[in-house]
């Protein structure tokens, strides 16, 4: 898509998420950064409401409980009737039994365009054998693009492996962005804010993995350039929201580093 942060700012798309209370403030803040709109509303009376309003859907089960996950669900089916994107963000899958039985019971209730997660998270959701340390990625035995690709063929959507490499598959075409900078992993919550950054660009742009890809790039590109400007990771996050805010596409076009397989 060309000059998607521009069609992304100019569109300004309401984004609704039902997520993670440790990082809704962030996913907010980086959201609007982005140049779209963030709202939060997780009661199930106005729920679907909101989602009725909005151009995408974000589902982050970071700190879920039985009526979040519920709320979700009830979500999730008014964007499939609306016809908009729902980002299922797969935090901490692989940690509890619970967590992995209301990841499937979301993808089993509901059809999700976007799953992301870390590697370890990503593979769990793929039948792959992990150990996990609470929400933090763990290695795995086999090969990431394989198991993006072979989830995304099953569940037919887009699936995000954020790491060292971000791994983004439809099933067919496969990007690797290597964008980023290891201090994004010194702050908690930059996985929570890529998806909302992928929800923002899905908004705008129907090819999905597309979408993906740009956000990503952007996101990671605005994390190199505060990396260059901060000495820990107080001043890091700082200088990521006005990187993120200062960019542009022509900016950013040039600096994007990423693989179509």
């Amino acid at each position: 898509m060309k000059d998607p942060l521009k069609t992304l700012r100019d569109t300004r798309p309401l984004i609704h998420h039902i997520t993670n209370w440790v990082t809704i403030y962030d996913c907010a803040n980086m959201t609007r950064a982005f140049g779209a709109l963030p709202v939060m509303a997780h009661a199930p009376e106005e729920c679907a409401d909101m989602t009725n309003i909005s151009s995408a859907l974000v589902i982050n089960i970071g700190t879920l409980t039985t009526e979040l996950i519920d709320c979700m669900i009830i979500s999730a089916s008014a964007a499939n009737k609306k016809d908009i994107p729902v980002v299922l963000d797969a935090v901490g899958v692989g940690a509890t039994k619970f967590r992995d039985d209301m990841a499937a019971k979301i993808l089993n209730s509901v059809n999700v365009d976007i799953i992301k997660g870390n590697y370890s998270e990503v593979a769990r959701l793929a039948g792959e054998h992990v150990e996990t340390k609470g929400v933090e990625a763990t290695s795995i035995d086999a090969d990431p693009r394989q198991v993006a690709a072979a989830l995304a063929k099953a569940r037919s959507c887009v699936v995000v492996m954020t790491g060292k490499e971000d791994i983004i598959s439809d099933g067919g075409r496969t990007f690797v962005v290597r964008n980023g900078h290891e201090r994004m992993g010194s702050i908690v919550g930059t996985g929570c804010m890529a998806a909302s950054v992928i929800a923002s660009f899905a908004a705008v742009n129907r090819d999905y993995s597309d979408a993906a890809k740009d956000a990503l790039c952007y996101f990671g590109l605005a994390g190199e350039l505060a990396a260059a400007r901060s000495d820990g990771p107080g001043s890091f996050k700082m200088h990521l929201y006005d990187e993120v805010y200062n960019l542009s596409d022509e900016k950013a076009e040039p600096l994007m580093n990423f693989e179509t397989l």
